[in-house]
C-alpha cells in the first residue's frame, strides 16, 4: 500500500470515529432543540388562546349579553372556553398536528369534560398551587404525543354562570341543563388549557435537520481529505519520490545525479540531507577504490 493510500486510510478512521461521536452528539442536541421548537409553538398557540378569551370576556360577553336574542336562547360565543377553542379550529387548518382543548372537571359543554390523563393534569394543578405551567409526554394509540399544559382559574366572571343554576342565565340553564357545569369555588382550578404535538413531529424536524447536517459533515469532510492530500503530496510524497529514483539511480551505478534539494528542518529535509552526504561518501570511496 502506498503512503498516500496509508495517510488517507489513517485518516479516514479518525475522522470517521470522530464524525460517528459528532453525529451522535448533534442529533441528541437536534432532538432536544426541535422539543423546545415545538414547545415554543405551542406556548405561542395558548398565549393566543388565552388572548382570545380574554377578549371575549371584556369586548364580546358585554356585547352580546344585552342582544334579545341571548334572552331567547344561548349564545355560546359569549363564553371564553368556546371562542378560544372555536379560534383554535381556524389555526389548525395551517397547523394541523397541533391539538387544543379546554379541559375541565365539570364543564357545562360535554365536549370540554377530561378524559383520564386530563384529569390528571388538572388534578397536578390542584394539588401544586405554584404550579404555573406543566410539560411532559404520553403514550397514545398512534404513538407518543407531547404536551403543555395550564390551569384554568374559576375568576369572578365565571362565577356568573357557573357558581349556582339559579344564578345561571335562563337561556344557557335551557341548552345545557343545570345537572353540569355549577359549583365552581372563586379561585378554584377548573380546568386547563391543554395542547398537544405527536412526538414525531419534533422527530421528524431532528431527522431533517440531521440530514442536512450530515451532508455538510461530508462535503467539509471530503474537501479536508482533499485539501490535506494536496498538502501532504507536495510536502512529503513528492520529496519522497525523489529520493527514491536518487536511490535507484545510484544503485544502478549512475554517480552524476545531482543532489537533492534541501529545504527546511523536517525529517524530510533532514532525510534528503543524510541521503545527500551518503552519496558524496559514497562517490568519494569509489574513487579512492578506482
Amino acid at each position: 500500500m502506498k503512503l498516500l493510500a496509508k495517510f488517507n486510510l489513517i485518516l479516514g478512521l479518525v475522522l470517521g470515529a470522530g464524525l460517528a461521536v459528532a453525529g451522535f452528539v448533534s442529533y441528541r442536541f437536534l432532538r432536544q432543540q426541535a422539543r423546545e421548537d415545538v414547545l415554543r409553538q405551542a406556548r405561542l398557540m395558548m398565549e393566543a388562546m388565552r388572548a382570545a378569551r380574554d377578549y371575549t370576556t371584556s369586548e364580546v360577553k358585554p356585547l352580546l349579553e344585552n342582544q334579545q336574542e341571548h334572552q331567547r336562547s344561548f349564545l355560546a360565543q359569549t363564553v371564553p372556553a368556546f371562542a378560544a377553542t372555536e379560534d383554535f379550529n381556524y389555526l389548525r387548518k395551517r397547523y394541523p398536528d397541533y391539538a387544543y382543548k379546554e379541559a375541565a372537571l365539570n364543564p357545562t359543554n360535554p365536549r370540554d369534560r377530561s378524559v383520564d390523563w386530563e384529569a390528571d393534569i388538572i388534578n397536578t394543578f390542584r394539588n401544586r398551587s405554584g404550579l404555573q405551567e406543566l410539560v411532559g409526554e404520553r403514550d397514545t394509540p398512534t404513538g407518543r404525543s407531547l404536551f403543555l399544559a395550564r390551569g384554568i382559574k374559576a375568576d369572578p366572571p365565571c362565577l356568573q354562570c357557573h357558581s349556582t343554576p339559579r344564578a345561571a342565565p335562563a337561556a344557557m340553564i335551557r341548552h345545557y341543563g343545570p345537572n353540569n357545569g355549577f359549583g365552581w369555588g372563586e379561585n378554584e382550578i377548573v380546568g386547563a388549557q391543554i395542547v398537544s404535538v405527536p412526538m414525531a413531529v419534533p422527530i421528524a424536524m431532528a431527522d431533517r435537520g440531521f440530514r442536512e447536517l450530515l451532508i455538510n459533515f461530508a462535503l467539509v469532510f471530503a474537501a479536508c481529505m482533499a485539501l490535506l492530500d494536496l498538502l501532504v503530496i507536495f510536502a512529503v510524497v513528492r520529496p519522497l519520490r525523489r529520493l527514491s529514483a536518487m536511490a535507484d539511480q545510484i544503485s544502478l551505478g549512475k554517480m552524476d545525479v545531482p543532489e537533492l534539494p534541501v529545504r527546511g528542518s523536517d525529517e524530510v529535509a533532514v532525510l534528503a540531507g543524510s541521503f545527500n552526504r551518503m552519496r558524496r561518501s559514497l562517490e568519494k570511496a569509489l574513487k579512492m577504490l578506482e
